[in-house]
């Protein structure tokens, strides 16, 4: 298998999080940006990723892969057989994909404006050193303006609107050590991998990703990762 990717998204991380729940092998391919972009065009018939090819079958989107992948290894499952249970893990795979997903991004644009680590951590892999570096150093004054402007993607109700929802995570996995039901489901998977991306590789969203109070979420999200093998 192939996994098509860009290394700065939360949605193939949460396809590498249900390959390595499963436990298979396969291949990271990064895509550049524009030209590899027209490539992956060719290849599925679309420009985003996710991509996986398995075999002759080329899936794109991450819930669609993760089906994909329910059906031909269906050992461990990420699905519960209970109908119940199984409507309460998709319902929250989309929540985590859709709404908590917009706010992640938005909080990580914002912080990115006036953080240079961040910056460089979100530019693609194949972007020059030169221009990782010029970008990473901008000053902190042409930050300060981009963050004025980001302001209007994640205003205060919105960000007090993330905050919630990750307060009523805590609360969901607090007596539990998964989200729906005695296991690990892809309910899990996918509100992992947007949480990674408000502390990632030791970097933090200011007021979220270095949240005293939450950090007994990303204590839990750490203890999933690390039950897992990834590529």
């Amino acid at each position: 298998m192939q996994l098509h990717q860009f290394r700065q998204s939360p949605f193939c991380d949460k396809v590498r999080l249900v390959l390595a729940a499963k436990g298979l092998s396969y291949e990271i391919v990064e895509v550049t940006p524009g030209l590899g972009q027209v490539a992956l065009f060719r290849l599925s018939g679309q420009r985003q990723v996710p991509v996986l090819v398995d075999g002759e079958t080329v899936v794109a989107d991450s819930t669609a892969i993760a089906l994909h992948l329910e059906r031909q290894h269906p050992e461990p499952s990420l699905l519960p057989a209970d109908p119940e249970l199984r409507a309460r893990v998709l319902l929250l795979e989309d929540w985590a994909d859709t709404a908590l997903a917009a706010g992640v991004r938005r909080a990580l644009l914002q912080a990115a404006a006036t953080d240079p680590g961040l910056r460089a951590l979100l530019l693609p892999d194949a972007t020059p050193a030169p221009l990782k570096q010029l970008l990473g150093g901008l000053p902190a004054s042409l930050g300060a303006m981009a963050d004025t402007a980001w302001d209007s993607l994640l205003g205060p109700a919105e960000r007090q609107q993330l905050q919630r929802s990750l307060e009523q995570l805590l609360t969901l996995v607090s007596g539990q050590p998964y989200l729906v039901g005695p296991a690990l489901s892809l309910a899990d998977l996918a509100v992992v991998a947007q949480l990674s991306w408000l502390r990632p590789q030791g970097l933090a969203v200011p007021g979220l990703g270095d949240n005293p109070l939450l950090e007994p979420l990303f204590s839990w999200r750490d203890r999933l990762v690390a039950g897992l093998t990834l590529a």
